[in-house]
């Protein structure tokens, strides 16, 4: 009939939620541009041209990588930051860079193609390897690569959010540097073909509150630039053309979602104490003294864990011992009158400090790493534990050693503390001798071990991102066996319930600051299993302590005593589950 507008039908598409929150905005479908580089031939006397053209391709690109990382670390933090530590080391890589220059040497083509193959060889020998370390770097280099190319070939960076109006962007894949670049007034979410929970462009966009979904297969094909589209990123949904009907039920959503930030905001200032009058300790997880501000705005009592090792990032040469101590004393004052705990350097794994001598592991996970580093290089642990010792005259400051196996690497730990007491005595410097040590349990044997480790510290914090990864032998960065990472098999109850035990019958605390602590669906399971303290996301702070707020520890114990006995994961998280939603199904996703 002539005159009627056709109605486009609704249509569905279901990916991986990654950050939560809904939005609907007109699709922009980003498709990365691929360089066509022809090899062309270059004279021996214009060589030396070639290699200027790529030391400045190296430097511009280097500049770029900087401006963003200072932008994340201003917007969102130094630890979201950290993630271009892995994208300047490639731009600084003598083993790449020296290939690439042999290569020039030897076959005399232009230095964008010569780069360009030399990239891709690198990507497809990681890529074959099976280790998702390793494939993280694959990412990296590409990344990498494709902005030195567009230098070498004077081509502005590309910006996939390069567009004057509100969207949503709809892309193949968006490295951590697309996404560090999204401008949030005007990019409103995204979705991506490829991706995990874990992966760094997830990680930002949880960082930068924009609804995300991943792992969205084949979406750029169904979607078209200026598509009205909406997307759900608590359950990973992508609506394209929503109806009336599907609209007015999502603004009711968005209306209830804002009610409960409204009342989470005003719970700031209340104790996180049970219903029939458990007080667990709320604490807050921080990177750099910048974030207390967030700290004290969630309503979090503290600091129960500060990653001293994000100081150490982005720089040639270590902190001194002064530089940490002033960090350790901003701390401290703006905690007041709450504690801070001050974990000790924990580099290695997946965290690279180009201020220290790097070295190859086959499994960087299982290597030298954490307490392990800082025993085999004591003069740079010192420098740290007299910083924290003198910071700690304000008398709230613990002290915590990370990745600690047995009661060996503790009393090494704590003998090379008692020698920074002496030397800062003999020098007549200002300290506290008296200051409280803690240790993560992160690691299985420590479990087994924790009642002889009970009798020589203060406090228990377990760390269950590790914990989960050491016991159930899967790597949670690998999206293969993403699936096998599961915090509620019966095995980590068991284990989180023996370290709460053995801390009680020698009279010390145990808190958990792993992901665990910041996942509501979990409370009940972690009040019911006896812990004392939770420190969790700042951002995660209010939710948590709502959850607290709405529980009864007696309940919750019976609970935890079921789940103790249940032998599979998914019974274990519907037990916990079921008692957050019937407490607080507002809070729930």
């Amino acid at each position: 009939m002539r005159g009627v507008k056709k109605i486009k039908s609704e249509k569905r598409f279901h990916g991986i939620p990654v950050a939560h929150g809904i939005a609907h905005f007109p699709a922009l479908v980003h498709l990365a541009e691929e360089e066509e580089i022809l090899p062309e031939v270059v004279s021996t006397e214009n060589l030396p041209g070639e290699i200027g053209r790529f030391e400045a391709a190296l430097i511009a690109t280097r500049i770029e990588l900087l401006e963003i990382q200072q932008k994340i670390a201003s917007a969102i933090g130094a630890h979201d930051a950290s993630i271009f530590d892995a994208h300047l080391l490639v731009v600084e890589d003598r083993t790449l860079i020296d290939e690439v220059l042999r290569s020039l040497e030897r076959d005399h083509l232009c230095i964008e193609y010569i780069f360009q193959e030399v990239a891709r060889k690198y990507c497809k020998t990681l890529e074959a390897i099976d280790d998702p370390y390793l494939r993280e770097r694959v990412v990296d280099i590409e990344d990498v690569a494709r902005r030195v190319i567009r230098h070498l070939l004077g081509k502005a960076p590309q910006n996939p959010a390069a567009q004057a109006q509100s969207h949503i962007i709809v892309a193949h894949n968006l490295t951590p540097s697309d996404t560090a670049q999204l401008d949030r007034k005007l990019v409103h979410g995204f979705v991506t073909e490829i991706g995990s929970k874990t992966s760094h462009t997830a990680i930002m966009a949880r960082s930068l509150e924009i609804p995300a979904i991943v792992g969205m297969q084949g979406i750029c094909q169904q979607i078209q630039i200026g598509d009205d589209i909406l997307i759900d990123g608590y359950n990973g949904l992508l609506i394209l053309n929503p109806s009336p009907a599907t609209l007015a039920e999502y603004e009711r959503l968005s209306r209830e979602k804002e009610q409960v930030v409204e009342r989470l905001r005003l719970i700031r200032e209340t104790a996180s104490t049970t219903r029939d009058g458990r007080h667990i300790v709320l604490s807050a997880n921080i990177d750099l003294p910048d974030e207390m501000s967030d700290v004290a705005a969630n309503g979090a009592e503290g600091v129960g864990l500060f990653r001293t090792e994000f100081l150490y990032l982005n720089r040639t040469t270590p902190p001194s011992e002064e530089e940490q101590f002033e960090h350790y004393r901003s701390a401290a004052e703006q905690a007041l009158p709450h504690s801070v705990i001050i974990r000790t350097l924990d580099i290695g794994g997946d965290k690279v400090a180009s201020s220290f001598e790097t070295w190859e592991e086959e499994n960087p996970f299982l290597g030298c790493r954490a307490i392990r580093f800082c025993l085999e290089n004591p003069a740079i642990f010192k420098t740290q534990l007299r910083a924290i010792l003198r910071a700690a005259t304000i008398n709230n400051i613990r002290i915590m050693y990370p990745m600690i196996s047995g009661i060996e690497e503790l009393r090494r730990a704590n003998a090379i503390l008692e020698e920074c007491k002496q030397e800062l005595a003999g020098k007549g410097i200002p300290f506290n001798p008296w200051i409280e040590v803690g240790i993560m349990i992160e690691t299985p044997s420590a479990v087994l071990v924790a009642d002889h480790l009970a009798r020589e510290v203060r406090f228990f914090s377990i760390g269950t991102n590790d914990l989960i990864q050491y016991s159930i032998a899967v790597d949670r960065l690998n999206d293969r066996i993403a699936h096998l990472y599961n915090p509620t098999h019966p095995s980590i109850l068991r284990m989180i319930k023996m370290v709460v035990e053995s801390a009680r019958a020698r009279g010390i605390w145990t808190g958990i600051c792993g992901e665990m602590a910041s996942d509501i669906q979990l409370t009940p399971l972690l009040i019911g299993l006896g812990l004392e303290e939770l420190s969790a996301t700042s951002a995660m702070v209010p939710r948590v302590k709502k959850a607290v707020q709405s529980l009864d520890a007696g309940a919750c114990g019976k609970m935890a005593a079921q789940a103790l006995e249940a032998d599979e994961s998914a019974a274990i998280l519907e037990l916990s589950r079921s008692m957050a939603l019937a407490n607080y199904a507002d809070l729930m996703d």
